[in-house]
């Protein structure tokens, strides 16, 4: 069973088989020798498409259901739907069973193509498993931290000598962080080990914690990537990373707080997981090399908690995030979270946290989609008040990322290039 969740459904090789089984059935349905049926059936296609073409813009455009903007393909894989779910629905008049039966059977195909497209378009589910919300990876093994293990006075890159038989790639796997503080319903975490930390007397590194979007996975498959790369480059170094949930298995937007409705996330993530990580990682012990970050909603999370707790965050990665806790709907949070006391809510917001107040230490890294035009608003505002507040920011523009797998992945490969000289991992 979990060889099939872990089937790749992202890649070239399930999305032409798809494509190709759903354009065949769409030419079986459609070439008949018959001009009135071509007539019917191309009109039943464009009615449908327009159909389609309408639903898309009322989603996007009038309700705002998906906070973000759709790009062309997305819109091409829903129109295209409509327009086979239309031909589909008039192939079963006045037709021969078996066109009738291959019609029945279009319908599903029609739709799974373009949840696959749609899929592959976003870039966030690489694996059926991901897509249904079933985390494939088994419980990683952890070596218990040695406490006396010395810490290098200078740069780690500078010291470090990696052995022969260190592996070339990290490895992923999860822990379950008890709620011993917060008692918050969280699902399992993704943990990342580098290279470095495989081998038989490994060094002391920086930690890495990262909180993914709403809807999402506690994945660590994307920060693994981008950091086997950096690892890669820099003799098996690279932070050991927590992929921490912030949301719970009910996928809500928590606001990142400790609220009656939805639990104690803010002290989850900054208590137990800290206090874990702490106990169960080998990890340097100074903020300096502790980064809090986050996509999406955990982006929003990440730039709360640096500005929150100072002295424990050094380094802030804030992807593609929100500019408050709950922006997607104010009104309602205000009443549902703060009983209607603005002063509240607008005091839990990282820019008027940061009024007033000094980071020079404290090292941050914006990113945004270029065309994600609401999430580089939040990123601009955030980023310029972390600016006048002494931060050493980086604010960088992912060309044409949009707010899917794209942006994530080029966020963390920015936020890991600004990093890795400061965690002391390269020059």
């Amino acid at each position: 069973m979990n060889d099939i969740l872990k089937l790749e459904i992202s890649g070239p090789g399930v999305m032409t088989t798809a494509v190709v089984i759903g354009v065949g059935l769409f030419l079986v349905l459609f070439l008949r020798p018959s001009a009135r049926w071509a007539r019917i059936a191309a009109t039943a296609i464009v009615v449908a498409a327009l159909v389609g073409w309408f639903t898309v813009w009322m989603v996007e455009d009038v309700m705002d259901v998906f906070h973000v903007g759709l790009t062309p393909r997305v819109w091409f894989w829903a129109i295209t739907c409509f327009a086979g779910l239309g031909l589909a629905v008039v192939s079963f008049r006045g037709s021969p069973r078996w066109r009738k039966v291959v019609a029945a059977i279009s319908v599903p195909v029609f739709l799974l193509v373009t949840a696959l497209g749609v899929n592959t378009e976003f870039g966030l589910n690489k694996t059926l498993g991901s897509a249904l919300g079933i985390s494939t990876e088994g419980a990683i093994q952890l070596s218990k931290p040695d406490p006396d293990s010395s810490i290098p006075a200078g740069p780690l890159w500078q010291s470090w000598n990696p052995p022969a038989d260190m592996p070339a790639k990290g490895e992923v796997g999860t822990q379950v962080i008890p709620a011993t503080a917060s008692g918050f319903n969280a699902r399992p975490a993704g943990i990342y080990l580098p290279p470095a930390a495989l081998t038989a007397n490994p060094p002391r590194l920086p930690l890495f914690v990262l909180m993914m979007g709403q809807p999402g996975l506690p994945d660590p498959q994307y920060v693994s990537a981008a950091l086997d790369e950096f690892a890669a480059r820099n003799n098996g170094l690279a932070p050991i990373a927590i992929v921490a949930d912030q949301i719970g298995p009910d996928q809500d937007d928590t606001l990142c707080l400790d609220t009656a409705k939805y639990g104690n996330v803010e002290k989850y993530i900054n208590v137990d997981v800290v206090n874990w990580a702490k106990a169960n990682l080998n990890i340097l012990p100074d903020r300096d090399h502790w980064t809090i970050a986050g996509y999406s909603n955990g982006g929003q999370c990440a730039i709360s908690f640096g500005v929150k707790y100072p002295e424990m965050w050094g380094n802030v990665v804030d992807i593609s995030g929100e500019e408050f806790p709950g922006a997607e709907d104010p009104a309602g949070n205000l009443a549902t979270i703060f009983g209607g006391n603005q002063a509240a809510y607008d005091a839990q917001k990282p820019i008027n946290i940061m009024k007033g107040k000094q980071f020079p230490d404290t090292t941050a890294v914006f990113t945004v989609g270029s065309d994600d035009v609401t999430y580089v608003a939040a990123a601009k505002a955030v980023s310029a008040a972390a600016r006048s507040a002494g931060m050493n920011v980086t604010y960088y523009e992912i060309p044409n990322g949009g707010h899917v797998g794209i942006a994530l992945n080029a966020g963390l490969t920015k936020g890991f290039e600004v990093l890795y000289p400061r965690l002391g991992l390269s020059k």
